[in-house]
């Protein structure tokens, strides 16, 4: 018999190396998908407005929306690249702290930093009594890791370190990247399908806003078919990019938890933080449903419902404590 092959596990670099290759993916896609999304939006506010124009709708016209649409999906991107951590530091109403307001905070980021192997991040504080942090930026040479007040006056330091160690593992595994521009796909496509209702609402029928070709029956079944097809894109394509998103960051959040026990070699210490953050009744003011993926835990409380559904942001923190138990007792086995 031959011998049966072992299936060699992903190592952190493998990891890496394809959250980067899915971040050019992701981009490609993403200007491929938005100008579909709006030439098919179009056409169907088209057939919606001017039935009878659709038969002088030309391939270079439809080309020329989404090259447009592409223009502004990649200066999109852009954004999300190169001022996306700015924004969300600015609408998390977070703070720079230098060396010497916190030594010990300082201490464990540079430990961290040197064990991931990444420059030390900047590191910003946001005043709340909810504990809670999350790491922003494009790459490691340009990222930020910001904690609550009340993260840093509740754990103990094994804690913070846990903590610390998994954000940085979201630095090192390029997860920020990924979720920046996930974020501006869904933001995209939102705003193309919201803009496609607004119209639509503007424009029914006794608002004199309607063209008069609409009430010709000029468009046949094409303008019926891409009517509905546009109408059902406008309600599917948000979700679908949004349940995309979600599912991709709940794995991160696996991964990162992971990737944070293999720096600090102490799962337990992790784990006691999600405890008590999932414990805290304290709620944290300044998160929003735009920032709330962003955070180690849901920081808005009445989403945590959700917590089991493919609508949950993160994935349950008593399944992520319980694998973090199951490490630390491998650990110990192994020892």
């Amino acid at each position: 018999m031959a011998p049966r092959r072992i299936a060699m596990q992903p190592t952190f670099r493998d990891l890496i190396a394809a959250n980067k290759r899915n971040s050019l993916l992701l981009v490609l896609g993403f200007c491929l998908f938005v100008p579909l999304v709006a030439i098919l939006l179009s056409l169907g506010l088209l057939a919606y407005l001017s039935p009878s124009s659709l038969r002088h709708v030309n391939v270079v016209q439809a080309l020329a929306v989404g090259g447009v649409a592409a223009g502004i999906a990649l200066l999109l991107s852009l954004f999300a690249y190169f001022g996306g951590e700015s924004m969300v530091l600015t609408l998390s109403h977070a703070r720079p702290i230098a060396h010497k307001d916190d030594p010990e905070l300082f201490n464990v980021v540079e430990e961290m930093a040197i064990a991931a192997g990444i420059p030390v991040p900047s590191i910003y504080v946001i005043d709340d009594t909810a504990p809670n942090a999350f790491a922003t930026g494009r790459d490691p040479k340009h990222a930020a890791v910001t904690i609550t007040t009340g993260l840093r006056t509740k754990l103990t330091r094994d804690e913070l370190q846990g903590v610390i160690a998994h954000e940085l593992s979201h630095i090192r595994n390029y997860d920020i990247r990924l979720m920046l521009l996930l974020t501006v796909l869904i933001g995209t496509v939102v705003m193309l399908a919201d803009f496609f209702w607004q119209v639509l609402n503007f424009s029914t029928p006794g608002s004199g806003r309607r063209s008069r070709d609409s009430d010709k029956d000029g468009g046949g079944p094409l303008a019926l078919v891409l009517l509905i097809l546009a109408v059902i894109l406008a309600i599917v394509a948000p979700l679908l990019a949004q349940l995309i998103q979600l599912a991709v960051r709940r794995q991160r959040e696996y991964l990162a938890d992971a990737s944070g026990v293999e720096l600090t070699r102490n799962p337990l210490g992790l784990a006691s933080a999600l405890r008590k953050i999932d414990a805290d009744p304290d709620v944290l003011k300044v998160a929003n449903r735009g920032t709330a993926h962003l955070y180690i835990a849901n920081p808005i409380k009445k989403f945590e419902a959700r917590a089991h559904t493919a609508f949950a942001s993160h994935p349950p923190i008593k399944e992520r404590i319980r694998r973090l138990e199951a490490l630390a007792h491998e650990t110990h086995v192994d020892r």
